[in-house]
């Protein structure tokens, strides 16, 4: 299953059921994502991330109802479950299985340096507590499930923002090792960023998020709704004087929804001196006549969850049409086999002579990484960021001629390695010298 029909590209998104789908949401996800979904050149994927939710939310209650108020969104903005697959990852135990897989083939060092992950440890180490305090195996092994969730479906592209790119290439790292180790059975994600999609701001100018506490949740009622937007911060610029479109939220909120002409529109009625009052009642128009007929069609979703339940079940069933059996030729991959099939158990085959590698790739925060990759595809070595591929070049060859000498030259380029991460290194990158020498 590691490759699909060339004219097909598989893309999968999903949405963490932690919380009530708010603006961001829709425009950030949801209805791009719709749009797309009906292209004809593109096979869809939309799952509810219910085992991600567990690893931030312990309340059941609260998992439950955002599980059916982010089925009913999708639906209500169009979302065609008879064109896509849409499912609840629970539903899936495939999932889980595969987690178990790629962990077994996904080293700590790549863990350790997850965003989410370093965050929390930065934190509790400006507090001045442990570095672990609060951090439970679920946080520190997420991306992990997300592999599992690209992978399980093989995935080609994954529409994420900037800050979730490195979770793609995390997915990447653990598919290569597994093919490495048993076989091209995975195809290597990529993300799919898209700039024109807008990451809103929420009441108080910051990024909308519950973490904040600052959302606008999408379906409120109409006059909730205008209450809400009544309240995003703005300055204290009377009516009659000029006000800035930059950094002003509620004209990027605005923008979100409107077309360039609507848009040129209120920009020149923030030059002229437009009131706030003003302005918040044109944004509440604007995005009402959008998610009003939405809305009508969310009420009736939410108030039948039987059939969002029905929808979901029917999703399930045809994505594990494609899990099932994927499942029972990486079960087979492994060695987790039948003994009574008759197969030979003698001594294996004598594997394809691998050799220890570099890997060079790109962030989201513009700069060029390297990695140093053993035999069997587990990390050694992990550069920090450069300018160009031009400058992580050099120092890569710097590292294949110097070898272990030149681990000590470029520490300051590289994340830092134990006594016994230098060794393993150093003996790599010997072996690699020497295979080279014997190729030549």
């Amino acid at each position: 299953m590691a490759s699909t029909s060339p004219d097909i590209v598989r893309f999968l998104t999903g949405i963490t059921t932690s919380g009530t789908p708010h603006l961001g949401n829709y425009v950030g996800s949801v209805r791009h994502s719709v749009r797309f979904s009906r292209r004809a050149d593109v096979q869809s994927f939309y799952f509810l991330a219910d085992y991600h939710a567990l690893i931030k939310v312990d309340q059941p209650a609260r998992i439950q109802r955002s599980t059916l108020e982010i089925a009913a969104t999708w639906l209500a903005c169009g979302l065609n479950p008879e064109r896509v697959t849409f499912y609840r990852q629970s539903d899936i135990p495939e999932i889980p299985e595969l987690t178990w897989f790629l962990t077994c083939v996904t080293g700590k060092g790549l863990l350790n340096r997850a965003h989410a992950y370093k965050a929390m440890i930065d934190k509790n180490v400006a507090k001045g507590d442990d570095p672990d305090a609060d951090v439970s195996a679920g946080l520190f092994m997420y991306p992990v499930l997300m592999g599992a969730d690209i992978l399980m479906f093989n995935a080609h592209k994954v529409p994420v923002g900037r800050d979730q790119v490195q979770h793609i290439e995390m997915a990447r790292d653990m598919a290569q090792s597994f093919n490495h180790l048993y076989g091209e059975h995975f195809t290597l994600p990529e993300a799919e960023i898209d700039d024109a999609v807008a990451t809103l701001p929420g009441l108080d100018g910051r990024k909308m998020s519950k973490s904040y506490d600052n959302t606008i949740p999408l379906f409120v009622p109409r006059a909730q709704l205008q209450k809400l937007i009544s309240g995003i911060v703005t300055d204290s610029r009377a009516p009659g004087e000029p006000k800035d479109t930059e950094g002003s939220a509620l004209f990027q909120i605005y923008q979100a929804f409107a077309d360039n002409e609507e848009t040129e529109a209120l920009r020149k009625a923030y030059a002229d001196g437009i009131g706030w009052g003003d302005a918040k009642q044109i944004l509440f128009e604007r995005i009402d006549r959008e998610i009003a007929p939405l809305r009508a069609h969310y009420e009736e979703l939410i108030n039948n969850p039987a059939q969002i339940e029905k929808i979901l079940r029917a999703g399930a069933e045809k994505a594990r049409a494609l899990s099932r059996p994927f499942m029972v030729e990486l079960r087979h991959a492994v060695g987790l086999r039948n003994l009574a099939t008759g197969e030979k158990t003698g001594a294996p085959k004598a594997a394809k002579v691998s050799r220890p590698s570099f890997k060079q790739y790109r962030e989201s925060d513009g700069l060029y990484y390297f990695k140093f990759l053993d035999a069997s595809g587990h990390q050694l070595v992990q550069s920090r960021g450069f300018a160009s591929p031009q400058e992580a070049g050099r120092a890569i060859a710097t590292l294949k001629q110097q070898r272990g000498a030149a681990l000590a030259q470029l520490a300051g380029q590289l994340e830092p390695l134990s006594n016994q991460g230098v060794n393993a290194a150093s003996a790599a990158l010997d072996a690699l010298a020497a295979e080279a020498a014997g190729d030549s």
